[in-house]
C-alpha cells in the first residue's frame, strides 16, 4: 500500500489531500506542530478506511522534522508522495512579522527561511533518496502565489523564501527527469475554503491527484482570486 505524507496537515487543504489520497488507497502521515489538531484531521481523513497517523513536527526544526518523516515510513511504510505545505499562524506572524519589500533585513527574513525553504529541503532530503532508490515517488511542495507568478510587495520577506523554494522545485524537476521521481511546485492564488467552488479545499486537492498522476507539468498556477483581488491573503491583513 503507497503511503503519502503531508506536512503542515490542516483541517482544510492538508485534509482535503490526505483525504483524496486516502480515497486511492494511500495510507496517510500527518505532520505539524500540535498534536490535538492532527488527531482532529485524521479522525476526518480515516472515513475513508485507510490507515491514518500523526507524526507531530515543527519544520522549523529540522532534525525533529526528519526523524517524524522516518517514524512515518518505519510505521507505514516508504513515503511514497510527499507533500510540503506549511503555513504560518498569527502567533508566527507576530513574532516574525511581515515587511514590504523596502523594509527586508535579514533579521526579518531568517525566520521564513527556516519554515519554507529549510525545513522542504529538509524534509525532501529524508525521502528522496529512497524514492530514487526505488525509482518511483512524488513531490508536491506548496505556496501562495506570491512565490513568483504574482507580485506581493507587502509581503517580501515571505515571498523572498517562497520564491526560493520554488526555484528550488523547479530546479529539483529538470535534475529528476528520467528517475521515476516527479517533483513539482504548486502556486495557490485562492481563498482556501472562502471563495467559489474551485477554491473549496477538495477541488484543489483534486488538482494534486492530478499532478501526481499525470506527472507531467513543473508547476501548478492554481488561480481562483475574485476580482478585485487586492494582492494580499486574509492571513496577512492584521499581521
Amino acid at each position: 500500500m503507497n503511503t503519502i505524507a503531508v506536512i503542515g496537515a490542516g483541517p482544510q487543504l492538508g485534509r482535503a489531500i490526505g483525504q483524496r489520497f486516502a480515497a486511492e488507497g494511500f495510507n496517510v502521515a500527518l505532520v505539524a506542530r500540535d498534536r490535538t489538531r492532527l488527531e482532529a484531521v485524521a479522525d476526518r481523513i480515516a472515513a475513508e478506511g485507510t490507515r491514518v497517523e500523526v507524526f507531530p513536527a515543527d519544520v522549523t526544526d529540522r532534525p525533529g522534522l526528519q526523524a517524524a518523516l522516518a517514524a512515518a515510513a518505519e510505521q507505514l511504510g516508504p513515503i511514497d508522495v510527499l507533500e510540503y505545505s506549511p503555513a504560518p499562524t498569527p502567533s508566527d506572524l507576530t513574532a516574525a512579522p511581515i515587511v514590504d519589500a523596502a523594509h527586508v533585513t535579514v533579521d526579518a527574513l531568517l525566520p521564513h527561511l527556516d519554515t519554507y525553504l529549510l525545513g522542504g529541503v529538509a524534509a525532501v532530503n529524508q525521502v528522496l533518496p529512497g524514492m530514487l532508490e526505488r525509482g518511483s515517488g512524488t513531490i508536491l511542495v506548496t505556496s501562495g502565489a506570491g512565490s513568483g507568478p504574482i507580485i506581493v510587495p507587502q509581503v517580501a520577506n515571505v515571498q523572498i523564501a517562497t520564491a526560493g523554494m520554488r526555484n528550488w522545485i523547479l530546479n529539483l524537476n529538470a535534475a529528476l527527469s528520467g528517475t521515476g521521481v516527479y517533483a513539482a511546485h504548486v502556486a495557490i492564488a485562492a481563498y482556501i475554503g472562502q471563495g467559489g467552488p474551485a477554491s473549496e479545499p477538495e477541488a484543489i486537492a483534486e488538482a494534486y491527484w492530478r499532478l501526481h498522476g499525470e506527472r507531467a507539468e513543473a508547476e501548478l498556477f492554481y488561480d481562483d482570486l475574485p476580482d478585485g483581488f487586492q494582492g494580499l491573503a486574509d492571513k496577512f491583513q492584521d499581521s
